[in-house]
């Protein structure tokens, strides 16, 4: 198999795989809309089949099903996994209709850049590896379906799938999109994510009387979240309230308020630090007579930096240089991924090699059109060379 050949298949599919992108972001799939996520991976399923690929589905009950496509399956070489999720975050509807629009070389929807073109990149390059006639190792394309919510609603199951069914794989080549400040770059470093809810009861009375009765628990949540929102250390831990909910009559003191907090921590000292000072500001009573309880709603670790994450960029920049292409240099990222998961079970990792694009989880999500076929041959070089 030559590199000039692949390339130029990979080219020829170009266009077919554009009309695939704009199908499967035209399937609306916020991660609790289950229904559209299933059909978006029931998408990629019947192309599989067309392949005569294995397929093996992960049945879930509140979220979508994960799905591990296997390309080659009885080959002897080492593995590579390739994975990205189909899952998205806004309600349907949010991007009008149809959904999708291309213009100026741009393809504008939900998901575009994260991530489903990614995995359309991502199949691309196997079917061009496939006409090809690439058949010397097994090629896994892994389909998350609730990396958006860090997969509370599967209670970790659709990440313990791609863990398990990528174990024994030389390399775990993870599709987000990137904006065009990372281009040229690829992520082995990224923030962890911790979610929490803070649930402050107080005392309620009429408002008349606030001067000297009643304790107001929006009065006790707002001091809580200036402490919060205090941590902002840009390499470090970072909090942000989001999320504020309480009261009932604007003439009554408040008896609740409940808000939720975002954490970012770079490694698990920082994560553990952090953690003891959400206790300590739950646990701090400004307003007398409120009381606050603490929630983890959900997890995700962080991706710290390590050898054999930068031993498989190295790899992948020697590919790159005997091929003729641009090298990538290593990346750090704050938003949370699969691939923190993915490293922490023991499996070489590099991630941020889907599309290029801009604005993710905004109604103004946009993707170049070239950067499908730019991802699709830059997997199928380490796919084939690794």
């Amino acid at each position: 198999m030559s590199l000039s050949s692949l390339i130029k298949k990979i080219d020829e599919l170009h266009s077919e795989y554009v009309s695939v992108w704009e199908d499967i972001c035209n399937i609306e799939s916020p991660t609790s809309y289950k229904q559209g996520v299933d059909e978006v991976g029931l998408y990629f399923i019947n192309l599989a089949k067309k392949f005569g690929w294995k397929v093996e589905v992960l049945e879930q009950e509140v979220s979508g099903n994960a799905v591990c496509i296997t390309m080659n399956e009885n080959a002897s070489g080492k593995p590579v996994a390739i994975s990205g999720h189909i899952d998205t975050v806004h309600p349907v509807g949010s991007f009008g209709s149809p959904a999708v629009k291309i213009q100026n070389d741009k393809i504008y929807g939900p998901g575009v850049m994260d991530c489903k073109g990614g995995v359309v990149a991502g199949i691309l390059a196997m079917h061009a590896l496939k006409e090809c006639g690439f058949d010397k190792r097994p090629v896994i394309l892994l389909l998350q379906t609730d990396e958006e919510n860090s997969s509370r609603t599967s209670n970790k199951e659709t990440v313990k799938f791609m863990c398990e069914k990528s174990k024994n794989c030389v390399a775990f080549l993870n599709l987000e999109g990137h904006e065009g400040f990372f281009e040229g770059k690829a992520c082995i470093e990224r923030k962890g994510i911790l979610k929490y809810e803070f649930s402050v009861l107080g005392i309620e009375t009429h408002a008349s009387y606030c001067a000297k009765e009643g304790a107001n628990a929006i009065k006790e949540a707002a001091y809580k979240i200036i402490e919060l929102e205090k941590f902002k250390d840009d390499e470090g831990v970072t909090c942000n309230v989001g999320v504020i909910k309480g009261g009932s009559v604007v003439n009554t003191v408040a008896r609740e308020c409940k808000f939720e907090v975002d954490v970012r921590f770079s490694n698990k000292t920082q994560m553990e630090w952090i953690k003891e000072k959400l206790k300590e500001i739950a646990d701090k009573q400004f307003v007398k007579g409120c009381v606050t309880t603490l929630k983890q709603l959900s997890f995700r670790t962080s991706m710290e930096l390590c050898d054999k994450n930068v031993d498989l960029l190295n790899k992948m920049n020697a590919i790159f240089r005997d091929n003729g292409m641009a090298e990538l240099s290593a990346g750090k990222r704050r938003g949370g991924s699969d691939a923190a998961d993915v490293s922490s079970y023991g499996i070489p990792c590099v991630d941020s090699l889907g599309v290029k694009g801009e604005r993710a989880h905004s109604i103004y999500e946009e993707a170049d059109l070239i950067s499908l076929s730019e991802s699709a041959k830059r997997l199928a070089l380490v796919i084939s060379n690794i």
